[in-house]
């Protein structure tokens, strides 16, 4: 339990300044999020199997924050992956490369895309009608993604 201590201002960090700017420390693949950037290292097609739902989607676009948060309305807890504007060519190949290794040919992929249960969904166009056409809840189901 925390101390309640009345009257204590909050703590105040210093101001980021050139001095102090190397001391910070990234917490880069922590949580829900990875961000890709400066190349990619790691083997997409495994990520995408090991996890039950995956948004892959361009740093801030507003489309994958409109995906994550219906997926976590359902009860799905996505992992995002954020990609640099400079890696998004060459993580769109290897998602290409993924998607057509066991399935017929789809168009070129574009950001945000979804996976579940390790297998190519779609983008926000497709998780918003199949919400509304009430398949996407058994879908998350069936993938181990929802404990209902």
């Amino acid at each position: 339990m925390q101390n309640y201590m009345p009257n204590t201002p909050w703590p105040r960090h210093p101001p980021i300044t050139s001095t102090n700017r190397n001391n910070l420390k990234t917490r880069r693949g922590s949580g829900l999020k990875t961000v890709f950037n400066g190349g990619i290292s790691g083997d997409l097609k495994k990520v995408v199997k090991d996890n039950a739902v995956i948004v892959f989607a361009k740093k801030g676009c507003c489309m994958s924050h409109v995906v994550k948060r219906l997926l976590q309305a359902l009860g799905a807890n996505p992992a995002v992956y954020e990609v640099d504007e400079k890696d998004e060519n060459q993580v769109v190949d290897e998602l290409q490369m993924a998607v057509n290794s066991g399935e017929a040919a789809v168009g070129r992929l574009q950001f945000p895309t979804v996976f579940i249960g390790g297998r190519w969904f779609g983008g926000p166009d497709r998780v918003i009608a199949t919400h509304i056409s009430e398949e996407l809840t058994p879908l998350l189901k069936q993938a181990g993604a929802l404990w209902l």
